[in-house]
C-alpha cells in the first residue's frame, strides 16, 4: 500500500474563498480553472466499427462465429487473445464502465468535475457524448470535442469542458522518422488542439495527447514531443497553454534518456514536479514493480511574453484516485475487469489548477 499517496492524492478543488489564503489578490479578483487528464482505458461502445480493430469490445453473442475466432487467434499476447474471444462487452458492462468513469471524474470540484478534462482511449464522439449526457450531467460540460484520428484500434484523444471554445478544434498529425514501420505509425494518435475562453476573457489553448506506447522506440516519443513544441511555438505571443494526456514516458526511460529535461522543461512547467508531493505516479507496472507519471499536465504561461496573467498553483496538483473502484488492495490502479465488473482504469487521473494573478 501507499497510504501517503492516498492521503495526499486528492484535495478538493475549492473556489476563490479558499484560494484567497494563498494569493495577495483580493478574493473577488481571483479566478481559477481546474484541469484533469484521464486515460479512461478502452472506452468503447458495443458495436463493431468497420475498419477499426475493436473486436474485443463486442457482446459475447456477437463473437460466436468462425471469422471472429479466427481473427482473435492471430493475437500473440495470450491475455489480449483471451479477451478478444471471451469478454462479454455488453450494454450492462458498458453502463458499469461509464458509471465508474463518471464517479472518478466527479470526485473533484465538489462533485462537478474539473473545468477541462483531457481524455485518452475514447473510441468515438458518440460514446463520449453518452458519458457526458447520461453520467456527467452534474458537471455541465459542453458538447464533447473529439476528431477521429487514424489509430488502428480506433482510440482517440478528446476534451470535455465547461468553458466555451474560442476557435474550432484541430487534430494535428505527428511526422515520424521515415524508418518507423508503417504498422507502428498506425498505433499512434494525433495531437488535439482546442482553445477555450477563460473567465476573464483570456484565450487558453490546450493540447490533448496520447504519445506512442513504451514498447515503441524512444524516437517516436521524441518526434511527438517535438511536434507538440512546434505547435506551442506557433501560438500568438503571450498565449497561455497547457498540454495534458498520456505521454507514455516511463520513469526508467526518462532517467536514461532525459526526455523531460531535453524536450519539456525548456518550454513547459511539469505539474507533478512542482506539486503532488508524495504521489507515486499515475500508472504502476507490475513486471518491474515501478511507478511512472505516464500522465502529465504541462503548463506554459505567457512567460514567452511579458504579461502573464495566469499561473499554475503548485499546491493544487493532485491525483484523483479516491473512489473505491479505482484502487486495488495493494494500492495500485485498478484496471477495468469485465469478468468481475470491477475497477476503472489502469491509470489514475491527475488534476491541477490555474489561477489568475
Amino acid at each position: 500500500m501507499y497510504p501517503a499517496a492516498r492521503q495526499r492524492s486528492l484535495l478538493p478543488i475549492f473556489a476563490c474563498a479558499l484560494l484567497a489564503a494563498c494569493s495577495s489578490t483580493p478574493p473577488t479578483a481571483t479566478q481559477s480553472v481546474s484541469i484533469m487528464t484521464f486515460n479512461v482505458e478502452n472506452l468503447f461502445d458495443t458495436a463493431d466499427d468497420p475498419g477499426k480493430d475493436d473486436a474485443t469490445f463486442l457482446p459475447l453473442a456477437a463473437k460466436q462465429n468462425a471469422a471472429h475466432r479466427a481473427g482473435c487467434a492471430k493475437i500473440e499476447v495470450e491475455r489480449w487473445r483471451d479477451q478478444c474471444l471471451n469478454w462479454d462487452w455488453n450494454e450492462h458492462m458498458l453502463a458499469r464502465k461509464l458509471q465508474v468513469l463518471a464517479d472518478a471524474i466527479l470526485q473533484v470540484n465538489d462533485g462537478r468535475g474539473a473545468d477541462i478534462v483531457a481524455l485518452q482511449e475514447v473510441e468515438n464522439r458518440a460514446i463520449l457524448e453518452r458519458l457526458r449526457r447520461d453520467y456527467l450531467a452534474a458537471a455541465g460540460y459542453r458538447p464533447a470535442i473529439l476528431i477521429e484520428g487514424g489509430d488502428a484500434r480506433g482510440i482517440d484523444v478528446a476534451f470535455l469542458s465547461r468553458l466555451p471554445q474560442a476557435a474550432p478544434a484541430v487534430l494535428h498529425g505527428v511526422d515520424f522518422d521515415d524508418d518507423v514501420a508503417a504498422a507502428r505509425k498506425l498505433d499512434t494518435r494525433g495531437i488535439l488542439e482546442a482553445s477555450f475562453r477563460l473567465p476573464d476573457g483570456t484565450v487558453l489553448t490546450g493540447f490533448a495527447v496520447h504519445f506512442p506506447a513504451p514498447f515503441h522506440p524512444t524516437a517516436m516519443r521524441v518526434s511527438s514531443y517535438r511536434a507538440l513544441n512546434r505547435l506551442l511555438e506557433r501560438l500568438p505571443p503571450g498565449r497561455p497553454a497547457f498540454a495534458a494526456g498520456d505521454f507514455n514516458t516511463t520513469a526508467a526511460e526518462d532517467r536514461d534518456q532525459h526526455l523531460l529535461a531535453r524536450f519539456v522543461e525548456p518550454s513547459w512547467t511539469v505539474a507533478h514536479r512542482i506539486g503532488c508531493g508524495g504521489c507515486p505516479g499515475t500508472q504502476y507496472y507490475a513486471a518491474d514493480d515501478s511507478w511512472s507519471f505516464l500522465d502529465m499536465i504541462l503548463w506554459s504561461p505567457a512567460r514567452r511574453g511579458e504579461n502573464a496573467t495566469w499561473h499554475i498553483r503548485a499546491d493544487s496538483v493532485q491525483l484523483a484516485n479516491m473512489t473505491p473502484a479505482q484502487t486495488k488492495k495493494d494500492g495500485t490502479p485498478a484496471r477495468f475487469e469485465v469478468a468481475a465488473g470491477s475497477g476503472v482504469s489502469d491509470h489514475w487521473p491527475l488534476v491541477a489548477e490555474i489561477q489568475s494573478n
